[in-house]
């Protein structure tokens, strides 16, 4: 977490003694000022301005003493405006500077304005607690020797700068560890491995220093206890506030459709999808049709593990990926009794009237649909995703006229868990896909992906009917069993030999698969049961099902729906 110039707190410490008898230079005007107007030493008159004045290497150097937990020898001196304002700059500059290197490290990034102004409410709220938390001691007699008189001006510039040495290298930590493109998700800390785990409680410990300082320096000023234990109390309180809320990076990744289409560029395809056509008709069927998917879903059996699917195919500019996803749609309703209980978000230009657009928000809703219908304990929830990825482990989306953000592993993750989706089988096609592992692995997950975190994976081009991990997995493997690691395991070294007749140039995509302890079970009783009930008599197919409502344009079942 950033910790912003203006952030200060501190449990009161008791006042510091001075360091000697003799004033330094910075106190030696003070006293100077003092005695003309018939106020003790190193403090104003009660009441009185305050006119010391310090130069800038010297507030620096102050600075620098209260990052170390020493008392600043700055006494009644304030800062000039113009050093508060260039501390600030300083201050701000090398944070964000920080945390541009930190984000730049695993791909493109873009200055978020409205992230960086969000973040500052914490900041200001601490700059109101200061004053409030000083206000008593500006009509005081001076304190005790070590105690600062400068105000909030000279609080603020201070602490600005003292919270530096701790919150760079702070920032600095992911841009030299790997593990930063795709740490585990917070729910998942038990599953940290060690490397992980020391790199959490090293940033947590940094963090802690950095409070301290704050809370030690505004102690200084504040010289009493419980408003300063109120302060502290703010910052603590603040803090909570903005983690729950939740801290948007100053640096957005970049994910262009261009961009995320360049590994696939040999392949020959059009990096330019095709515009879909907007009209009234084409909206208002949009906002029909995730109502008429909910109604037409095929509610769970009791005391039956259900396969419910949702597929993912956001990037309107490859026609590779609408046949894809509609296979594996097709493949999970006709081979894993899931008739009827699978969701299809398409995003492409000719098919606005006959699919929802994948988009986050329209996922959303599409996990909470099911998750209504569902055992959410007992049945199993496949997801597939297929689309061009990005190094910073980003899904490429792309629908024009439309701007529709990319898919990150962290959302489809909280997704998820606030619907509360037990097993999942979750399958990712894109390159560099296995920097979606860690984020998404739990105990009840399947997660398998056509590439790991560094490489990309092939098939994706205009010349492909299939990308070569749907193809070997799903389109082959998976109609001949019903087991996904069987399938997974059989395609690899499939893909491996067309990868190497293809010429793929950056060498093997690497596949990657990891197995939850807890689902592992589960999904070996499902593949017994699915294939017990494949050597009997296939029963009547039953009339409904979302089967039709994806075959039925929207701008009929609109009328039917009305």
């Amino acid at each position: 977490m950033t910790v912003e110039p203006q952030s200060t707190e501190a449990p009161a410490p008791s006042p510091v003694p001075a360091a000697s008898t003799a004033p330094d230079a910075s106190s030696a005007p003070v006293a100077q000022a003092g005695a003309a107007g018939g106020a003790p030493p190193s403090h104003p008159a009660a009441g009185s301005a305050v006119s010391t004045r310090l130069p800038w290497y010297r507030w620096v150097l102050e600075s620098l003493r209260a990052a170390v937990f020493m008392a600043p020898r700055t006494g009644a001196a304030a800062p000039t405006p113009a050093q508060l304002i260039s501390a600030m700059v300083v201050s701000w500059g090398l944070v964000v500077l920080g945390e541009w290197w930190a984000a730049v490290a695993v791909g493109p990034v873009e200055f978020n304005a409205q992230a960086w102004l969000g973040q500052h409410w914490l900041s200001l709220a601490l700059l109101g607690a200061a004053w409030w938390a000083m206000w008593p001691v500006q009509k005081q007699a001076p304190g005790p020797a070590g105690a600062l008189a400068g105000g909030v001006p000279a609080w603020l510039l201070l602490s600005s700068l003292a919270v530096l040495p701790w919150v760079i290298p702070l920032l600095l930590i992911p841009a030299s560890d790997e593990a930063s493109a795709g740490m585990p998700a917070w729910q998942d800390r038990l599953a940290w491995t060690l490397p992980e785990l020391l790199l959490g409680l090293s940033a947590i410990a940094v963090i802690l220093c950095s409070y301290a300082v704050l809370v030690r320096l505004t102690a200084r000023f504040v010289r009493s206890r419980w408003r300063t234990a109120v302060f502290a109390l703010c910052l603590v309180a603040g803090t909570a506030v903005q983690l729950g809320l939740g801290v948007e990076p100053t640096w957005k990744p970049v994910v262009d459709a261009q961009a995320a289409a360049d590994a696939a560029d040999a392949e020959g395809q059009d990096p330019q999808p095709a515009g879909v056509p907007l009209s009234q008709s084409v909206f208002e069927g949009q906002q029909l049709m995730l109502e008429a998917y909910t109604q037409d879903l095929t509610p769970e059996r009791p005391g039956v593990v259900d396969v419910y699917g949702l597929v993912f195919a956001p990037y309107a500019g490859e026609e590779v990926f609408r046949r894809e996803s509609t296979m594996v749609s097709d493949l999970l309703q006709d081979r894993f009794d899931a008739d009827g209980r699978v969701l299809h978000l398409l995003n492409h230009a000719e098919t606005a009237d006959t699919h929802l657009w994948a988009t986050p928000e329209n996922l959303r809703s599409a996990v909470d649909a099911l998750a209504v219908t569902m055992d959410r304990e007992q049945d199993v929830l496949v997801v597939y995703m297929t689309s061009h990825g990005a190094r910073n482990h980003q899904l490429a989306a792309a629908h024009p006229p439309l701007q529709v953000d990319p898919m990150t592993p962290e959302l489809l993750r909280h997704m998820l868990d606030d619907a509360g989706v037990r097993h999942r089988v979750i399958a990712i096609s894109a390159c560099y896909s296995g920097g979606w592992v860690d984020t998404l692995a739990t105990p009840s997950t399947l997660i398998m992906t056509a590439a790991d975190a560094t490489h990309t994976s092939y098939g994706c081009g205009t010349r492909s009917e299939l990308t070569f991990f749907g193809r070997a997995v799903f389109d082959e493997q998976l109609r001949s069993t019903y087991s996904f690691t069987e399938a997974f395991q059989k395609a690899v070294p499939i893909i491996a030999q067309r990868e190497v007749e293809a010429g793929k140039a950056d060498g093997f995509s690497n596949p990657q698969m990891r197995v939850g302890a807890e689902i592992d079970p589960v999904l070996k009783a499902l593949a017994q049961r699915l294939a017990s009930e494949a050597a009997m008599p296939a029963p009547m197919q039953r009339p409904g099902g979302k089967g039709l409502v994806a075959q039925t344009p929207m701008a009929h079942r609109a009328v039917q729906l009305r």
